[in-house]
């Protein structure tokens, strides 16, 4: 050793000694191959801590500059960093003769920073090499070339593939030319959703350390995903993703980011989902006799040729295992005189077998494990058994251990270091991090071996946490914090404490604190899991609770994240979930939160069962398995997703194809899936697997759809597609069976017929043809156009798209969608049986027959879903809820629900049962309120054309009159209404005696706005026909303004008989979108199309203000009622706050951009209206949102089912609201006291 670096040690001996602990540093020191095994075990049997030190630092300065920087690099990465900084100026330089290696088998000191940051593990204390396959793995590595691919190391448990993994990259030259933006390794395991999004978690926040992307963690999956990847892309290139120990495909979805990549796992197809080159190392799991002797060689400190006789019979016993000769090896190292024991051991002791599998040695693994705990000392053999909770390819922090024993750290790591040395535990060491976990064979042995204590054991762990912790305050920052939150409900059921369980799944506390950090799949998942506990305790809570957490998991699971208690008032008032909420936002209200209650949610029924958003994008098709078990569903992301029909808990997920993926349908025996797309391929998938089983691409256009034959002992599979031809496929073939003839146009959709003779076919010629499947040859074709025709029209000018169709459940009859029509025909004379106008002005996009009735389900273009019975020909219900196009409606195998996908991202199931029972009104969104003393009065139109006025506070309509009714308002005493009607007529009803006044003028065209004067004798109107009347309909008065060129958007009144009205054609007498009227009357506003506001006098024609920054159309404005501010919102969700005497904008309510780039009220703001005191502010557009206008910071956000709110009613007191979304629910909310 270098002078100055012994002398640097000698100084700050003092100080070294008296705090380091030896344990982990002389681990890392062995490592590095510095210190001995016998060196270590000189110093451990020192007494106390400081002798300890003392000797070993005595022994490293007997040592040479290796040693010195070993013990430097310890002290760092054990947490020392203040005693290795006094070390620094010692560090001796090493001679450059040796190409900068230090002495431990050519490994540098940059390898192992590189290796130690990227959480590589170190090599086990006793390791032996197995160069042919180290290099097979570098050998695939280097073939990807910077090029983003995937090496698969494969083999059986125990085979070393891990050791494999980390040794491949322990190699300075091959690090620098290959990955020189660093290594980074994630332990994997069997993992569910939450599961993973943990792990992508943890290692999004150790790729990110300066948080330079985001300051908090991914909250989803997809989320995760899109972080990693451009962490990849921009802070890490270059680098190596290193994912250990994968078993299930769909988890490598998540890593499929164009990355470089090598894994480890136990079965070679978890790659076939994935897109990309792919390189296969297999490694045996029969080590080798030589190898296995080495191994027990090294671990006894002999030579292979001193090694008794007894050892080859031992490797022989073990089978090769790696995992096995190590237990059995760390064993004689302790007990070096006991060969003949452990062999009689292994040959003799029979144990119960764990289970079965071809994966596993268990004779042997099983014997070595038993063998291990009997060895262990008897006061800490207690502990092991303890670990028998834990569950499979879960790491446990520490601190976990320490509630569970009451012990401090260091009591509890020296411990748990006892059964790390005797290979009956794992570290994870990350930093001062130290997470600790159980092989899953050791995990089956310790439950078989304490199977009658396990109850017990759970109780344990669950009474420890209780005498700790209060479940819903664990804090995210706490080491142990996630394992409570995933395993907490899982140690309750399994301690058989029922009331516990309940206690915590029952409250909205552990739902809110859960889903905030891990969103809500997990917890959707544990109420299925448990449900015959929970049932136990109340059955209606239960279902509150699930239906509440499925109802909203697509708000749950996505930022900005919804208030969990604002959404649980808005639940039935009999529900548990309601009652919590309300508890708890009457606490916080006192503390100045904001809450509003529904209060006339009771008429509202939510008639979904489960939503789930399992896209990124529009969802094109969706359909139930034949078991009705699960659903698959595809669309413009590219994927195909498969997820439980009850809970919507993710099965699969794959990379399908190149481009959109138009429909996919599951097999008769439900062993496939198929799917196809604009890339005109068609793919065959393993369904439970995801593996793919046939590409077949022989179509020349987009395949736009595709449908198994109901028969499963003969499966052909047809596909439609855009070259205007149908393909038949025999799945035992690798070519197309007989390709079908005969349309002119795109076939849009096919069905076989329930006995598979006949396949139908739609198309956009015109026709629906039916095809002889065994001949393939073409048996009748209806010509659909022929139901649009008139005589005005000349056949070749118009264009009908036959869009699909489905068969009845016997097979006679066809039902077939065309525009905004649906025709049913008899199959056997091709004559038409009924024919349906759905009565909108929207494209039907999908129809389905039920299976086991009159039933029929048609998807509209609009956001509609309507059920007909097809007897009847009447329409049974409407079924609200989805935001957008709706693409595609199916229902389950038994016809007992039916699920239905849509543009908005979600699939929506529906129990028919409950669909056909609903009555619910829809209303148009031009309504007018009046607030008066304590009730708030609604007008509006449903509908069937009905005009309504409703009683906010009761609920109780009554029904006025039936009428085209484009607009209507009230007088301000509730004495009369008055309506106007898309054929231009103005009538004023009086309430107390049905009397009809009629304006004898009227408009030519639709009347848009309508509004009384404060005394309400005369009526306003605006209509597109560009006028204004006024009308004194008292006494006959009638005053016609035509200033305006095109339609009239709207008008206020002004408190001098003066009146402000604006228009498309931009006046105020680029396009003008609203104005307002400042409560003096001294100002007026208008905002518009061009992303300006301005700021009018009455007094001069030039504008006061013009307000510049709004990077979308400004769509509204209001004044504060003090008229100092102004507020305007526009397209992109953003709302800014304007000085009204200067113009200066003061404050700037953003909006929080969230997945896939949605703003804050997803879409436009439409509406606005300051508080009396001008401190807050609401907003109507997506939603409605209240904002703090001091702050410029959300106060609270009401989801409503629909969007595209239009306006927004307020009281004066501005404590109740009222609005109708674009489904037609009327919401009146009343600010929570």
């Amino acid at each position: 050793m270098d002078a100055k670096a012994r002398n640097c040690l000698l100084q700050y001996r003092e100080a070294l000694e008296k705090d380091i602990k030896t344990s982990y540093i002389m681990d890392r020191m062995i490592n590095d191959g510095v210190l001995t095994i016998s060196e270590e075990e000189k110093v451990k049997n020192e007494p106390t801590q400081q002798q300890r030190a003392a000797l070993l630092i005595k022994t490293i300065l007997k040592k040479d500059n290796y040693s010195y920087i070993s013990f430097y690099n310890a002290l760092i990465h054990e947490g020392y960093k203040d005693l290795a900084a006094l070390l620094h100026s010692g560090i001796p330089v090493i001679s450059s003769s040796n190409g900068g290696k230090d002495s431990v088998g050519g490994i540098t000191s940059h390898v192992k920073t590189v290796l130690c940051e990227g959480g590589v593990p170190q090599r086990p204390v006793v390791f032996v090499t197995r160069k042919k396959l180290v290099n097979a793995i570098r050998q695939n590595l280097f073939k990807l070339s910077g090029e983003p691919g995937w090496v698969v190391i494969y083999g059986m448990a125990g085979c070393g593939k891990s050791v494999l993994a980390a040794e491949a990259v322990r190699d300075h030259f091959f690090l620098d030319g290959c990955f020189p933006g660093g290594v980074h390794w994630v332990s994997v395991g069997k993992q569910d959703k939450a599961g993973l999004l943990m792990k992508l978690q943890n290692l999004c926040t150790r790729l990110d350390q300066d948080e330079n992307f985001s300051q908090r963690p991914p909250l989803n999956i997809e989320e995760a995903k899109d972080r990693l990847r451009l962490l990849m892309l921009r802070k890490h290139p270059r680098s190596l993703l290193i994912l250990d120990d994968i078993w299930d495909s769909w988890i490598l979805k998540a890593f499929d980011n164009q990355c470089q990549i090598l894994l480890t796992t136990r079965d070679k197809s978890v790659t076939d989902s994935v897109m990309g080159p792919k390189y296969i190392v297999a490694v045996e799991s029969d080590l080798g006799k030589e190898k296995g002797l080495e191994i027990l060689s090294l671990f006894v400190n002999m030579k292979k040729a001193d090694l008794p006789e007894q050892a080859h019979s031992i490797i022989k016993e073990c089978k090769g295992s790696p995992l096995v000769v190590s237990l059995i090896g760390a064993l004689l190292r302790d007990f070096p005189n006991r060969w003949d024991y452990y062999l009689r051991q292994l040959q003799n002791k029979q144990f119960k077998r764990i289970r079965k599998s071809s994966f596993y040695d268990y004779e042997a693994l099983d014997e070595a494990m038993s063998i291990s705990v009997e060895m262990l000392r008897e006061d800490i053999k207690d502990y092991y058994t303890d670990l028998s909770i834990l569950q499979k390819d879960v790491k446990v922090p520490t601190k976990v251990l320490c509630i569970l024993w009451d012990m401090e750290t260091e009591e509890v790591e020296d411990i748990l270091q006892e059964f790390v040395n005797k290979s009956l535990l794992f570290c994870d060491r990350n930093g001062k991090s130290f997470r600790y976990y159980l092989h899953d064979l050791q995990v089956d042995f310790l439950i078989e071996k304490n199977r009658n204590q396990l109850q017990d054991l759970h109780k344990k762990i669950v009474t420890q946490f209780q005498k700790h912790y209060q479940p819903h305050t664990l804090s995210p920052d706490q080491e142990d914090c996630m394992y409570w939150y995933n395993f907490l409900a899982y140690h309750m059921a399994s301690a058989s404490m029922h009331k516990e369980l309940c206690a915590l799944m029952f409250s909205l506390d552990w739902i809110k604190a859960k889903t905030e950090l891990v969103g809500p799949a997990h917890l959707i998942h544990e109420f299925v899991e448990y449900r015959h506990i929970l049932d136990e305790k109340d059955c209606a809570v239960c279902e509150n609770f699930q239906e509440f957490l499925s109802l909203n998991g697509h708000l749950l699971g996505r930022q900005p994240f919804p208030n969990i208690v604002q959404l649980g008032l808005c639940e039935p008032e009999t529900s548990e979930v309601y009652q919590q909420a309300k508890l708890q936002a009457k606490q916080e209200v006192d503390h100045g939160m904001l809450y509003l209650e529904w209060i006339n949610k009771k008429n509202i029924k939510n008639l979904s069962r489960l939503v789930v958003r399992p896209h990124t994008d529009a969802v094109y098709h969706a359909c139930f398995s034949e078991d009705g078990q699960r659903i698959a569903s595809c669309g413009v992301d590219k994927t195909l997703q498969v997820f439980k029909a009850e809970t919507g808990e993710k099965l699969l997920e794959i990379k399908a194809h190149e481009d959109e993926v138009l429909c996919c349908a599951f097999s008769t025996d439900d062993r496939f899936i198929a799917t196809c797309s604009v890339d005109k391929k068609v793919k065959i998938w393993n369904s439970m697997t995801g593996g793919l089983v046939h590409v077949y691409d022989e179509h020349s256009e987009q395949v736009n759809c595709c449908h198994f034959t109901n028969n499963s002992h003969y499966l052909l599979l047809a596909t439609a597609s855009s070259d205007c031809f149908l393909k038949l496929w025999d799945l035992n073939q690798k070519e197309c069976r007989n390709t079908m003839f005969g349309h002119t146009n795109s076939v849009s959709h096919c069905r076989f017929s329930p006995d598979d003779k006949l396949l139908a076919s739609c198309s956009a010629d015109g026709t629906l043809k039916l095809w002889d499947v065994k001949s393939a040859n073409e048996r009748k074709s209806i010509n659909v156009k022929q139901f649009f025709l008139n005589s005005e029209e000349p056949q070749e000018d118009m264009e009908v798209i036959v869009k699909c169709c489905s068969w009845s459940a016997d097979g006679t009859r066809i039902m077939v969608a065309a525009k905004n029509k649906i025709f049913l025909f008899d199959i056997h004379t091709g004559g038409l049986l009924a024919e349906i106008h759905t009565g909108h002005h929207s494209t039907i996009q999908y129809c389905d027959f039920s299976p086991q009735n009159h039933l029929a389900v048609v998807a509209l273009s609009q956001c509609c879903v309507e059920l007909w019975n097809m007897d009847s020909c009447l329409k049974v219900a409407d079924c609200r809820g989805h935001l957008s196009w709706v693409h595609c409606v199916m229902f389950s195998p038994d016809g007992s629900s039916f699920l239905t996908s849509s543009d908005d991202q979600t699939i929506r199931l529906w129990e028919t049962k409950k669909v056909c029972k609903n009555s619910a009104i829809v209303l148009k969104q031009e309504i007018d309120v009046v607030f008066q003393e304590n009730e708030v009065m609604v007008l509006a139109v449903d509908n069937i054309k009905r005009l309504q006025l409703i009683n906010g506070k009761t609920g109780q309509s009554d029904y006025l009159i039936e009428a085209q009714v484009s607009c209507c308002c009230l007088s301000p005493h509730l004495q009369y209404i008055a309506f106007g009607g898309e054929d231009g007529a103005v009538e004023i009803l009086e309430l107390l005696n049905n009397r009809i006044f009629q304006s004898r003028i009227g408009h030519k065209k639709t009347v848009r706005h309508i509004q009384f004067t404060d005394d309400g004798k005369t009526l306003i109107s605006s209509s597109d026909d560009s006028s204004i009347q006024v009308w004194n309909w008292q006494s006959e008065e009638y005053v016609f303004l035509q200033a305006h060129q095109e339609t009239v958007k709207d008008f206020k009144l002004l408190k001098n008989s003066k009146l402000l009205s604006w228009s498309f054609d931009g006046t105020v007498k680029d396009t003008v979108l609203s104005c307002d009227i400042s409560p003096d009357a001294t100002k007026f506003s208008s905002t518009s199309a061009d992303k300006t506001a301005k700021i009018w006098s009455f007094e001069l024609l030039s504008p006061l203000h013009e307000l510049r920054g709004h990077k979308g159309c400004v769509r509204c404005s209001v004044f504060s009622v003090d008229s100092t501010l102004l507020a305007t919102g526009d397209d992109n969700g953003e709302i800014r706050i304007w000085n009204v005497s200067n113009g200066e904008l003061l404050h700037l309510c953003a909006p929080i951009l969230v997945e896939e780039g949605a703003a804050t009220h997803g879409g436009w703001v439409t509406d606005l209206c300051f508080s009396p005191d001008s401190k807050m502010l609401v907003s109507a557009g997506g939603y409605l949102k209240w904002w703090n206008v001091v702050t410029g910071e959300s106060s609270q956000t009401f989801y409503t089912n629909g969007t595209c709110l239009k306006k927004i009613h307020v009281s004066s007191d501005f404590k109740t609201y009222v609005t109708v979304d674009n489904l037609g629910i009327l919401y009146i909310l009343q600010m929570l006291e």
